[in-house]
């Protein structure tokens, strides 16, 4: 079991930057032993990944739509996990979901990608981005 909270949504023009974070408030297990990803869902849409990070850190991945755009990142020592989102478009407008899963293999094309692969969410931040 894990408590997430996320932190750092908010309202910013087209073309900039924002970071996001979520820190792990309580868990059963050491931070670093979760797979660590990042969900958004825009109004009346489904939620869709955005990026996960390995337990070490050194595993990234990204929706391919996103690469280039957004990072993420982890700093096990703060029990904490980062977005950095640069270059903001008004459709990356969404609410912004921390996800975390402790299992380490997920298996079926896409399967990381899956809202279903992880196990514990945090509550959400907004994140709106002006024209």
């Amino acid at each position: 079991q894990v408590q997430l909270a996320e932190s750092g949504g908010a309202l910013v023009q087209a073309g900039g930057s924002l970071r996001v974070s979520c820190t792990a408030l309580a868990s059963g297990r050491t931070f670093s032993s979760y797979v660590m990803g990042w969900f958004r869902q825009a109004p009346g849409k489904d939620r869709d990944f955005v990026a996960r990070v390995t337990g070490s850190g050194a595993g990234t991945y990204y929706a391919d739509s996103l690469k280039g755009r957004f990072t993420i990142s982890r700093d096990n020592a703060k029990n904490t996990v980062y977005l950095q989102m640069n270059s903001l478009k008004p459709e990356d407008t969404a609410v912004y979901y921390c996800a975390a899963t402790g299992r380490d293999y997920c298996s079926g094309s896409g399967c990381w990608s899956r809202r279903e692969s992880f196990d514990y969410w945090g509550q959400g931040t907004q994140v709106t981005v002006s024209s």
